[in-house]
């Protein structure tokens, strides 16, 4: 078995090997253009030959361009029995491809053929071109800018002719120059020159896709002439020339060897060494002398030097700079004033201490290697003592006691400056006023003064750290030469949180007045701590408090205003600012038994500062002031309570909701009713009754269908209402089951009266008092049969008036349940219940009739 898996893998390996040679000779592409502009069409083709036995008859041809298959192929028949595929690709994108024309073979994609595509963009117009003759060389040098890339191979030629006009016409023709690849400049070498005479030149750029040539150049060799440059150098001094003044240097140069017979002009260049300064230019150098001297120069300065040249008068090129010349300017003198200050030492009066300043009388005032201060004795003529040498800017010398002047001058290696005169004179002028000194900023101090009368020639001002050392080396001053200044702003040596002691003192006229010292801060500080606050008294809403202001210190900014914060148990901060004068504060407003935190900030200009904390808690209320707050609210809750009954029992719309006035009858006049024939009563269940009564006026009036008429006994009037008791007639309908009105007037025999007790004038007063009006109003008529088995019946009166003022006359379905109505309209009473004795049991429901005392019905006690 592992012999025949090796055998099939040769077999297969074999057949990869000899398919792409044999597939290759099967098909050809060719395409439109296999150059094109980036982004055109190109259309490709493949025919696969018939002698192709090894291949299906059918074959599927794919196009693929550089690893991507392109869709779109169309492939046919032709006449001859070849296959063929043609594809057109829209745009082609890319500057460089290969297009292969494939079959599936196996597994795998076997290419038939392919060709390399190429795209890209025609050649620009060079621009630019210029032409240089060099000497050196003897070649003209041609140079240009090719323009955009192409993305394809692209050729430059230089090309050329002479000319004996200008231009216009072509003479012979120069040997074309082609640069190497990559390069844009090109050399026509000397053999090919006439150098007087006009030549045409032009370079002409090819590519694939076209042509371009640049605008043509018309020039004579030797007007484009560039020389070499000079070679640049300085003479050493000799002994017989004069040294060099101060700030010049001595150049010589030697023009390029080949350019002598041309006629040029030079210029030079320099530029200190030490920092970024710009070159400056000199020229034109003169052109007979070789040799220049350039003043103007900062003095002991390094400079570094350039020199070029050109063809003149004639047209040409400048050369290149030449290679840097670095040469050192001279010393010169030092050209300063030197401002002097002195002082005695106190513990040895004879000790001077000398300062000086050098002040620059010119831009360029030489340097300064040192100082010497020098005495001459009166009686050595001539003579000059050095008293001090130092490259410092003081100096402490012993005074000679026959000396009152001594001289200060500035020297260098050039030599010295002008001798200063130093007077040691005393102190007889008179004192400026006033001086005063505060801090501008943390690094300078404004001293001011009032200047004295007669006006000084100048002041010096001193100031340094306080309090003053054993050695004054960390003094500062400076002189005012202006007389009538009033002030002076220090910001030499001036740290921010430092005392310093400013010292000034007038100058005059060989004289000087006396010295007067101010101290001050360059930054002042906010105050270290606050003032401690102090509780005085206390109560229930207030607290005092007090503090005591802390001293002014040194250096600290005076305070502009005091701040007093206070916080509650429920973090509700409170805070108010006093003046810095305040002593005491006292807080209103505050709350009965509560706990608060209080603390006082002190604030200057220079910032502010918080003070510990105070707590304390205010009185609680005695108990005399809760009583009464207690009884005053109870008085305030009591009044709210008699006015809100006034209220409701004043106001009509608001007493009739709760209370409807509704007639009690039993207080009533139809109380007091008895029959006037007590023994004529009818029995027990045999009568039936009719009573009428009024509201408004208690005036009983005579139902209109009663025809009886009696006297009360004893009363001269009337009566005004009366109840009648009927006999039953069972032979007759009953009134109320009769549709005509009139049947009703139709009593029985037996009629049984009530009258109403008491006096009826006293009835109709009381009714009239009440009301006001004699309207009466008939509430109804009550009718019952003991006898008969339904229960008994209301019949409303015909009256028209309302009834309990303005309440509906009849009792409404939920107050009577015992009436209902028909379909018909009619009224219609339920059956009583076999429980209930009572026939009038309705009636009891009656509200006006509840409380009437009927005597001598015996079949009413219920009622």
């Amino acid at each position: 078995m592992a012999r025949l898996r090796t055998y099939s893998l040769t077999w297969a390996a074999l057949i990869i090997l000899l398919l792409p040679g044999s597939l290759e000779e099967c098909g050809h592409i060719s395409v439109s253009a296999p150059i094109v502009h980036l982004g055109d069409p190109i259309t490709a083709s493949c025919i696969i030959k018939q002698n192709c036995s090894h291949l299906d008859l059918e074959p599927q041809i794919l196009w693929r361009l550089g690893a991507e298959l392109q869709p779109g192929g169309r492939q046919q028949r032709l006449s001859d029995g070849t296959q063929q595929s043609t594809i057109t690709l829209p745009h082609l994108n890319h500057t460089r491809a290969f297009l292969s024309c494939c079959l599936n073979w196996g597994n795998s994609l076997q290419i038939l053929d392919q060709v390399e595509l190429r795209a890209g963009y025609p050649p620009a117009v060079p621009r630019n071109l210029s032409c240089l003759m060099n000497l050196t060389t003897s070649s003209l040098i041609c140079q240009w800018e090719p323009g955009p890339e192409t993305h394809l191979p692209t050729s430059f030629t230089l090309k050329s002719f002479k000319s004996r006009g200008n231009c216009q016409t072509q003479g012979d023709s120069i040997l074309d120059c082609v640069p190497e690849d990559g390069q844009s400049h090109c050399s026509i070498p000397r053999r090919h020159l006439l150098l007087y005479q006009n030549m045409g030149i032009w370079v002409q750029a090819e590519n694939a896709l076209g042509t371009s040539m640049s605008p043509q150049l018309c020039l004579e060799p030797m007007d484009v002439v560039k020389l070499e440059p000079p070679m640049l150098w300085t003479t050493d001094p000799s002994p017989e020339e004069a040294p060099p003044q101060a700030g010049c240097l001595q150049l010589c140069w030697e023009p390029w060897q080949p350019a002598l017979h041309i006629n040029q002009k030079c210029e030079l260049r320099h530029k200190p060494q030490s920092g970024e300064a710009s070159w400056a230019l000199v020229g034109p150098l003169p052109l007979e002398a070789l040799r220049y001297e350039l003043c103007g120069l900062l003095p002991a300065t390094a400079y570094t030097l350039q020199i070029r040249c050109i063809r003149w008068p004639l047209p040409g090129h400048w050369s290149d700079w030449s290679p840097s010349l670095e040469l050192r300017t001279t010393e010169r003198a030092p050209t300063v004033r030197l401002n002097t200050w002195w002082r005695q030492r106190q513990l040895d009066p004879r000790t001077v201490q000398l300062f000086w300043k050098p002040v620059p009388l010119e831009e360029d005032s030489g340097q300064i290697q040192g100082y010497v201060v020098s005495w001459r004795p009166s009686g050595q003529a001539g003579a000059i003592l050095p008293l001090c040498n130092t490259t410092e800017l003081s100096c402490t010398f012993p005074l000679p006691s026959e000396a009152q002047e001594v001289a200060l001058v500035a020297y260098n290696s050039a030599g010295t400056s002008r001798p200063t005169p130093v007077v040691f004179s005393e102190s007889r002028g008179p004192a400026l006023t006033r001086l005063h000194a505060m801090a501008r900023d943390p690094h300078s101090l404004w001293v001011g003064w009032e200047p004295p009368s007669p006006w000084p020639r100048g002041y010096v001002i001193e100031w340094g750290l306080s309090p003053p050392s054993t050695s004054n080396s960390n003094k500062t001053w400076r002189m005012e030469q202006n007389g009538s200044a009033t002030g002076f702003l220090l910001q030499e040596n001036i740290r921010p949180f430092q005392l310093y002691e400013i010292t000034v003192t007038p100058l005059y006229q060989d004289a000087m007045g006396p010295s007067q010292h101010v101290y001050a801060y360059s930054q002042e500080m906010a105050p270290c701590h606050a003032p401690e606050l102090h509780l005085k008294h206390i109560g229930k809403t207030w607290a005092q408090l007090e503090w005591v202001p802390e001293p002014p210190e040194l250096g600290k900014s005076p305070l502009t205003h005091y701040t007093i914060f206070w916080t509650n148990t429920q973090n509700q901060s409170f805070s108010t600012i006093l003046n810095a004068s305040s002593r005491g504060f006292v807080l209103h407003g505050l709350e009965p038994a509560s706990l608060y935190h209080i603390h006082l900030m002190a604030a200057s200009q220079a910032g502010a500062t918080n003070g510990t904390v105070l707590t304390l808690m205010t009185l609680i209320p005695e108990g005399s002031e809760l009583h009464i707050l207690l009884g005053l609210f109870g008085l305030l809750l009591l009044l709210s309570c008699l006015c809100g009954t006034a209220w409701l029992c004043c106001s009509p719309s608001r007493k009739n909701p709760l209370w409807p006035s509704v007639p009690d009858p039993a207080h009533s006049s139809l109380g007091s009713w008895v029959p006037t024939i007590m023994e004529e009563l009818p029995g027990p269940r045999q009568g039936r009754w009719l009573g009428q009564t009024s509201e408004r006026s208690h005036a009983l009036t005579p139902h209109p269908c009663v025809q009886e008429a009696f006297q009360l006994p004893g009363l001269g009037m009337p009566p005004i209402t009366k109840l009648t008791v009927l006999e039953e007639d069972e032979k007759k309908p009953l009134p109320w089951e009769s549709h005509n009105s009139s049947e009703t007037c139709g009593l029985p025999t037996l009629v049984q009266t009530y009258v109403l007790q008491g006096d009826p004038r006293a009835a109709s007063a009381q009714a009239q008092s009440q009301s006001g009006t004699s309207d009466q109003v008939l509430y109804g008529q009550l009718l019952g049969s003991p006898t008969s088995p339904g229960p008994g019946h209301y019949l409303r009166c015909d009256s028209t008036q309302p009834l309990l003022a303005g309440l509906t006359p009849s009792p409404k379905s939920y107050e009577n349940l015992w009436f209902q109505t028909s379909p018909l309209g009619t009224l219609v009473t339920p059956a009583p219940s076999q429980e209930d004795d009572c026939v009038f049991g309705p009636l009891l429901d009656f509200p006006l009739l509840q409380g009437i005392r009927v005597h001598g019905v015996e079949g009413l006690e219920s009622f």
